[in-house]
């Protein structure tokens, strides 16, 4: 009979619910210190990223919006002290200024994405929905921005400034507000084409090689000795065995003594 390797006062080393030793704590050891998976960490890159191109792309509504104010067509308006009219009330300017709006934001929307794809070539969810987010700042940036620095807003006031007669230049307005969302679509649509046609591609599966045996075997091994014809085609060495004599023919017969 042996004696226990523990003794009954001391617990077990391999004990999974023993109470760590005193002073053994987060420093002392690794289970109280949380470790990072490589997911965690790829995940708070890419975040870092999306929101650093959300950010860029929001200010650069600010040159979007100076685009618009430089390129956009005046609507001309005249006064005669009583009222103030459209001085060609045929003319499209308010509809060329919506459009110049919408073709301004579709260039920077497929710009923002390929910047975005050239320095981010591994693409992600985050940086879609950045680019999407991003755009629609831009563009509400833009629109703002060219408002107010356009002409004023006080029509009455400005044509009392001028004078009657005078052909002065309405404000600056975007009457289609779905223009807003010209930024947005370009740039999903131009970074989900650049990432179909150039965007990096999942390793192919490696399928198993066939590789033949050594030569004169079989592809799972050499033949065993004495098993089958050899390779040259000749008989096998040695004397024939006997045939075994037939039932009929009984046992053979002694041949005469000399």
């Amino acid at each position: 009979m042996t004696a226990p390797l523990t003794p009954p006062h001391q617990p077990s080393p391999h004990d999974p619910w023993q109470k760590p030793p005193e002073g053994a704590g987060s420093g002392g050891s690794h289970l109280g210190t949380p470790l990072r998976s490589p997911e965690e960490g790829e995940l708070r890159t890419e975040l870092r990223r999306a929101a650093l191109v959300a950010v860029a792309v929001t200010v650069a509504g600010l040159a979007l919006g100076l685009l618009w104010l430089w390129l956009a067509p005046r609507v001309p308006l005249v006064s005669d002290d009583t009222a103030v009219f459209l001085s060609d009330s045929e003319g499209e300017e308010a509809i060329g200024a919506d459009g110049t709006f919408a073709l301004l934001a579709l260039a920077f929307g497929a710009v923002s994405a390929g910047l975005a794809f050239w320095f981010h070539r591994k693409g992600g969810i985050a940086l879609v929905v950045a680019l999407a987010v991003g755009g629609v700042l831009g563009s509400l940036v833009a629109w703002q921005l060219g408002t107010r620095l356009g002409p004023t807003d006080d029509v009455v006031a400005h044509a009392r400034e001028v004078g009657k007669g005078v052909i002065f230049d309405a404000p600056l307005e975007l009457h289609a507000k779905g223009a807003l969302l010209a930024w947005s679509l370009a740039a999903m649509a131009v970074h989900l084409g650049l990432t179909a046609v150039f965007g990096p591609r999942d390793p192919e599966p490696e399928w198993g090689v066939y590789h033949a045996g050594p030569v004169g075997g079989g592809p799972y091994g050499p033949a065993p000795s004495g098993a089958g014809p050899s390779p040259s085609g000749s008989a096998p060495s040695g004397p024939a065995p006997a045939p075994s004599p037939s039932p009929e023919e009984g046992p053979p017969q002694p041949g005469p003594s000399a």
